[in-house]
């Protein structure tokens, strides 16, 4: 899987999760949730995680929450579908999508 740091929108259907996805100006529908789990912030990394001391709460309560889905754009010139695997991933610090990953 390919990695990114790209920001999308994302449209959300009847369900919690992404329906479908604005990315590099085209328009991508979910047809299905392949995973769905979340992430903390990295911890290990605080200033005082090498000491046993407690770092900062924002680091450790920082979460995102990422979804693997297949979504497609429907049929290119040639016929062909074109669809993919992507992982959309939500921050709740600052309400930011970010596509993290693509398998086309």
């Amino acid at each position: 899987m390919r990695q990114y740091d790209d920001p999308v929108e994302v449209r959300r259907g009847q369900t919690e999760g992404p329906d479908q996805f604005l990315w590099r100006g085209r328009l991508w529908k979910v047809r299905a949730v392949l995973a769905h789990w979340v992430e903390t912030g990295p911890w290990w990394q605080s200033a005082g995680a090498d000491h046993q001391e407690t770092g900062p709460v924002a680091d450790l309560v920082a979460e995102r929450e990422l979804w693997r889905v297949e979504a497609g754009r429907g049929r290119d010139l040639e016929g062909l579908d074109v669809a993919g695997v992507f992982d959309l991933s939500f921050d709740w610090t600052d309400g930011r999508w970010q596509l993290v990953g693509c398998a086309d």
